[in-house]
């Protein structure tokens, strides 16, 4: 493997944020064969994750001037993922979310999916790795991971957070009506 120095895309932090980005994406092409608990307790142990990794990536400045980058997930695969997640969630997919644009300008909260934010996530990580993985070269790579940390900073990143709230409450309150059985 070519050292950090001479190709800085090939960081310790940018090849974990991509190792981790390759889990989450290819636990959710499979989550229309999970069932929920399988997916709020992945999903409670990733998100942490995938945050932590992307504050760690570090911001390079980028080297080419509006660089193109292509998009792989399609619309057919982004709702793949946001509705195999919204059948398994069922009735724990909505939620109310106060961290919203519109906010601003209402008097009540907004509903959220849980399905729609892990979609919106898949589709910047899922995009980061097949830029990273087909990057022709070091800088394409750069700006790959350019690209998903500023993306991180303005968008999937909140979205973690508004996610995984609604996900922790879906895993602790199933775990206290399941204590409250037992006793």
């Amino acid at each position: 493997m070519p050292s950090a120095d001479k190709q800085p895309s090939y960081t310790r932090e940018a090849i974990e944020l991509t190792l981790v980005a390759v889990e989450y994406c290819t636990f959710l092409e499979r989550s229309n064969q999970k069932e929920r608990s399988e997916i709020v307790d992945t999903m409670t142990k990733l998100l942490p994750l995938l945050y932590l990794k992307a504050t760690l990536l570090p911001s390079f400045a980028s080297l080419e001037e509006e660089t193109y980058l292509e998009d792989f997930v399609t619309e057919d695969e982004y709702d793949f993922i946001r509705s195999s997640v919204s059948r398994v969630m069922a009735d724990k997919d909505d939620y109310l979310d106060v961290f919203v644009e519109d906010m601003k300008y209402s008097d009540t909260p907004i509903l959220a999916t849980v399905s729609e934010n892990l979609a919106d996530i898949y589709q910047a990580l899922k995009n980061f790795v097949m830029r990273y993985k087909h990057a022709s070269d070091d800088s394409a790579r750069m700006e790959a991971a350019i690209e998903v940390k500023e993306d991180f900073k303005y968008n999937w990143g909140q979205k973690v957070a508004n996610v995984l709230r609604a996900l922790h409450e879906v895993l602790y309150s199933a775990l206290s009506q399941d204590d409250d059985l037992t006793m």
